[in-house]
């Protein structure tokens, strides 16, 4: 990836990853202690079936965190972006075993804005389900 990406260089339509994401059990713990969002459903199965879900799933602030790693990956720099957003479409469903899943992240260049400012929008999804919808980053570009 880019350490100094630089606005003139970076074209609108401008492809970015596609990048993998592995989610484990032993993932969402971890994510569990260095959040301190220990909702049940992030770790129970039984619960998690009992509020209707398919089974234990993902936070998603951490599908969502995935899927900048790809931008900030690109920029070389997580300072460089300035505002981010997605909405939450299907949860990623993490099942007990040594394999987990996948969240496959890809992004496009939309707009080139002024400033040295990209708009970067990013899709997102898991076993050929989308998982985050209208996930857009501007970044700042040298």
């Amino acid at each position: 990836m880019a350490a100094n990406l630089r606005y003139d260089d970076v074209a609108v339509g401008t492809e970015i990853g596609p990048e993998r994401y592995p989610i484990q059990r032993l993932t969402l713990v971890k994510y569990c202690g260095a959040s301190g969002d220990f909702n049940v459903i992030h770790w129970n199965e039984r619960i998690a079936r009992a509020a209707g879900l398919p089974n234990v799933i993902s936070h998603g602030m951490l599908t969502m965190a995935e899927a900048a790693c790809l931008v900030t990956d690109w920029v070389g720099d997580p300072g460089a972006v300035l505002e981010y957003g997605v909405r939450f479409a299907k949860p990623v469903v993490v099942p007990d075993d040594d394999t987990g899943v996948e969240v496959l992240v890809t992004g496009r260049v939309a707009e080139k804005l002024p400033d040295n400012q990209v708009a970067v929008d990013l899709t997102a999804t898991c076993e050929d389900v989308e998982v985050l919808a209208k996930a857009r980053a501007v970044v700042r570009l040298t």
